[in-house]
């Protein structure tokens, strides 16, 4: 096994992993990262792809040609490119016109892929953000997550977002004394600190966490307020609202470079090349996630590629109707590993099994033999991992056996490619060395409680803010020092 895939495994220390960062797997680190375009075909459809084949979004071109000219391009379709364009849009001073160019279908990458979770952080992962940026960061941070949570609710609400939005309790369920020890420690830690544990239930007697969570084996169990919701459709949502205000969307055409502009009329400016022509423009947003180092090399080493897998099944009879689960879950096991649960309770009730359970070495084995498996998203029903779902929902829910009546059961799992980062916190701000080209990545699969305010705050410093418009922690800034550190580290 290589250096990367045996540090994965090697557990966390004493302190929790954040949430969205079970793992603690940095990516899949190297040379090719630079050439981590998306698969051009023969990508795995998702549960949220799946459901919307009849929209017309999905390959949508405002116009038969591309623009020659814009005042923005922005450069992926997924919920960081879509906030962006709707802030820029919906500003004080909008860009005459913007043109979003999107490699594949409409959120077909991480967005669209994920198991449809908007998990804040409330207090799992201060420890380990507090031993990497200092108790105020760490503070920051996790207070960041709850304002993005609050705003996706806020959005979702106020445009009645047909979205399957369900808002209630997560639950955090520890499943061993180690975990249930390291919990307790990390919520202390949090709460000494003056972090904020008023919506925090904490159960740690070991029957009320069982009937609680309704997991067999629960120690403890942390339950605060979080929400799931259908991603692909709030992003279709606001590209449905920024369309109307005049966005260009041209979808199924990548950008494959990105150079300094020869003319001298438009000095200073970029052409975004694709096979169906170039545009130049002022300002190119990058919002391409783990694909960000196919356009930006300087970046190989900052925001790296990790392929993901998300199992769903239809749940038995023990679990369905009035005794389907009712919380999204983070069920904690040793080592780091997780198993994230989404019932969709508010819709299909079919459950989406993500995380990163115990058969994800096997993932990264095979992962590590070809360097294309990388960025490869057309994997599906990958036993190893499929295996571990299984174990888990038999050994731990009253009622799930081996057997199923027709339809019932594990009946698919897609990938996805996350776009992860060496210090677990995205990028977001100005690209060094290349004045006029941002970025909004690098979301360690965790965008949903990180973009609807980094991609706001990235606005903020296109139109002329400084940071400390942006209200974002300071460790989220893209700087050369930043970059710097993590090159020295590979």
């Amino acid at each position: 096994m290589s250096g990367f895939f045996s540090r994965l495994w090697s557990g966390t220390g004493n302190a929790l992993p954040p949430v969205g960062q079970e793992a603690g797997a940095p990516g899949v680190a190297g040379e090719s990262n630079r050439h981590a375009f998306p698969l051009p075909e023969g990508m795995s459809l998702s549960q949220w792809l799946q459901n919307v084949r009849a929209n017309p979004l999905l390959d949508h071109r405002t116009t038969e040609a591309i623009p020659g000219t814009a005042d923005v391009v922005i450069i992926g379709s997924g919920m960081s490119g879509a906030v962006t364009a709707l802030k820029l849009l919906e500003s004080a001073d909008p860009p005459r016109s913007i043109v979003m160019l999107e490699a594949r279908e409409l959120c077909s990458g991480a967005t669209g892929r994920n198991a449809g979770h908007c998990k804040p952080d409330q207090w799992r992962g201060y420890s380990n953000y507090a031993k990497k940026f200092g108790a105020e960061q760490a503070l920051k941070i996790l207070d960041n997550e709850q304002a993005t949570w609050e705003a996706v609710v806020a959005y979702v609400r106020e445009h009645n977002v047909d979205c399957d939005l369900w808002v209630g309790k997560t639950l955090d369920v520890t499943t061993t004394d180690e975990v249930a020890a390291k919990s307790a420690a990390t919520f202390e830690a949090f709460k000494a600190a003056g972090g904020n544990i008023d919506k925090i239930e904490v159960i740690t007697d070991r029957g009320e966490a069982v009937k609680r969570s309704r997991i067999k084996n629960a120690v403890s169990v942390y339950a605060w307020d979080a929400a799931t919701f259908y991603p692909w459709k709030v992003v279709a949502h606001i590209i449905k609202t920024c369309l109307a205000r005049g966005l260009n969307l041209q979808t199924w055409t990548p950008a494959e470079s990105i150079e300094a502009s020869t003319d001298p009329r438009k000095a200073g400016q970029w052409v975004v090349k694709t096979k169906r022509g170039s545009i130049t423009t002022p300002i190119v947003v990058h919002a391409t996630n783990a694909y960000s180092p196919a356009l930006l090399p300087e970046f190989a080493a900052a925001v790296q590629p990790r392929p993901h897998m998300c199992n769903r099944a239809v749940p038995p009879k023990a679990l369905s109707g009035s005794k389907a689960l009712q919380n999204s879950y983070g069920v904690l096991l040793p080592n780091g590993a997780i198993f994230s649960i989404n019932p969709r309770s508010t819709a299909d009730g079919v459950i989406l099994f993500g995380g990163d359970n115990p058969g994800y070495k096997d993932l990264y084995k095979y992962v590590a033999e070809d360097p294309v498996r990388r960025t490869d998203d057309s994997l599906s029903n990958f036993e190893p991992v499929t295996a571990e779902v299984r174990n888990f929902a038999e050994n731990n829910f009253e009622g799930w056996r081996g057997t199923f009546a027709p339809g019932e059961g594990y009946d698919y799992a897609w990938s996805g490619i996350l776009g992860n980062t060496t210090d677990g916190l995205p990028y977001v701000g100005a690209v060094p060395g290349k004045p006029g080209q941002w970025m909004c990545a690098g979301h360690n699969g965790h965008g949903m409680a990180r973009i609807f305010t980094c991609a706001p705050g990235l606005v903020k410093l296109i139109q002329g803010g400084s940071w400390a418009d942006t209200d974002l922690p300071e460790v989220f800034e893209i700087t050369p020092e930043r970059l710097e550190k993590v090159t020295k580290r590979t």
